[in-house]
């Protein structure tokens, strides 16, 4: 018995002994099950936070697409022009029409590099770009007043070197408030404004050539450099208030917790990146100039804007067709918003799948086709139908855009002379296509079509060997993550 009642007290002590871990084992699992749920509703704070964060920042960043229509008329009105006697009056002969649409680019190359290592220093994109933008509308308004060859030349020099400014700015500006698999679908909207401002740059300059000629006795083609220099101008005022700083900077309209997040934001995607992330702008140049990246893009980038350089000419081309003027301008607005369309979709797409090489590859091989039609027959039908397949190749291009801001990984120093580099250097493809259609080719411009295929196919090996190159890589920092024991991943270039 008195076993058995030492056995019930051994027992009783031990059950005494074992109640407060129970207790505590029981309030540790009640205080993880606090913090899980109050992680929960942490993360779901950030989602609802980020979502308002991203429609603020969408709202003020979507001022980039208006402006870029308004860049990409007054670069391109001189197509327009021609039709409604810009050469006559100017008394242009031979080469002289595509000089001046070539010399616009010396401009932009020259200035494209200083003007991102400019703007990443001087950290104030809501003044400098529509400064700049403020600028090229006065220097498009006094294309109005030239009389000869001397003068329009010149005006086209100074526009490019100003409008330089723009696309790369825009680029950098919102590579610093979008992560990468956010950026797709935004640069493809702006992109958009290249091809809205085809369509409606077109139709607003067959309104103005039909209705103002000899008015003050003033040109058409004279007006029109006027009243959309004017609009530039106009526009470029009011972005001022509109456009965003970079995050850091950008305390008046944001509150301290949704700044704090636009700039943890960029902390994040870019922490499994190599490279010191805050670097001199000198030392950015450095790493720039030496990554044989930025050389394969620019030149990759260069025979893009040869195999798209009948966007140069396309009012040209439409007079083909067999219609007066008039009708000629209205009929390059379907081909252009129909990849307008077309590229957003392909774009968005692009972004949901973070894959980028086939989504530049099949526009441009499907533009192949069309350009194979247009140079099969003179038929207006056929080749009309020919533009459209042709028209849809700046779904790669935007693509192709996206790929450029998702492969340089490193500072943001590096990131804005790459972003420079490509987009200046790049444009020696453009001045080659600015002469790819004589007038002594016309009117079929067969040859002109075939090199426009020659380029394209070009754009398809050049990106296969680029993609090749990417996946040795991720496949490269996949091994070392491995061998270190990293658990989480680190970064991946897209595809």
């Amino acid at each position: 018995m008195a076993s058995i009642a030492g056995a019930g007290s051994s027992k009783s002590s031990i059950e005494k002994e074992l109640k407060p871990v129970a207790e505590k084992g029981s309030s540790d699992r009640q205080l993880a099950n606090e913090l899980r749920h109050i992680n929960g509703e942490s993360q779901e704070s950030d989602s609802a936070l980020t979502r308002h964060l991203l429609r603020k920042v969408d709202l003020r960043m979507s001022i980039l697409v208006l402006i870029y229509v308004m860049n990409q008329i007054d670069r391109n009105n001189a197509a327009a022009a021609r039709l409604a006697g810009f050469e006559e009056d100017l008394g242009l002969v031979g080469s002289q029409f595509p000089t001046i649409l070539a010399v616009y680019l010396v401009g932009y190359i020259i200035m494209q590099v200083p003007s991102n290592m400019f703007l990443n220093h001087v950290q104030k994109p809501s003044i400098y770009l529509p400064g700049t933008m403020f600028v090229w509308g006065v220097i498009s308004c006094l294309t109005g007043i030239t009389q000869n060859f001397t003068g329009a030349a010149l005006c086209r020099f100074f526009l490019g070197f100003v409008e330089a400014a723009f696309f790369p700015g825009a680029l950098l500006l919102m590579s610093r408030w979008y992560k990468r698999d956010e950026l797709g679908l935004r640069t493809s909207i702006l992109f958009c404004g290249l091809l809205i401002s085809i369509a409606f740059g077109n139709l607003i300059a067959s309104g103005i050539l039909a209705n103002m000629h000899m008015v003050l006795g003033h040109a058409s083609w004279r007006w029109l450099y006027f009243i959309e220099g004017a609009i530039t101008c106009a526009i470029a005022i009011v972005a001022i208030f509109i456009l965003p700083d970079f995050p850091e900077n950008s305390s008046s309209w944001l509150t301290p917790e949704e700044q704090s997040l636009a700039m943890r934001r960029m902390r994040e995607d870019a922490m499994s990146q190599v490279g010191e992330h805050n670097v001199s702008g000198k030392e950015g140049f450095k790493q720039a100039v030496k990554d044989w990246k930025v050389w394969w893009l620019t030149f990759t980038y260069g025979i893009i804007f040869v195999a798209t350089s009948y966007v140069l000419y396309l009012p040209t081309l439409a007079a083909t067709l067999g219609f007066n003027p008039t009708i000629s301008l209205v009929l390059c607005a379907p081909p252009s918003m129909f990849g307008a369309v077309t590229a957003f979709f392909h774009a968005r797409h692009s972004d949901r799948t973070q894959e980028r090489y086939w989504h530049i590859a099949l526009p441009f091989m499907v533009a192949i086709i069309g350009h194979i039609i247009v140079i099969s027959t003179m038929n207006p039908a056929a080749r009309y139908f020919g533009f459209f397949l042709v028209g849809q190749s700046p779904g790669g291009l935007i693509c192709f855009v996206a790929w450029i801001t998702n492969s340089f990984p490193e500072s943001s120093a590096k990131r804005a002379v790459a972003l420079g580099i490509i987009s200046s250097v790049s444009q020696l493809g453009g001045i080659m296509g600015s002469f790819l259609y004589p007038v002594n080719w016309g009117p079929s411009y067969r040859i002109s079509f075939v090199l426009n295929i020659v380029a394209s196919a070009l754009v398809v090996a050049l990106c296969y060997f680029f993609r090749y190159h990417l996946s040795k890589l991720n496949q490269k920092a996949e091994e070392e993550e491995r061998t270190r024991g990293q658990l989480e991943p680190g970064y991946r270039y897209l595809l």
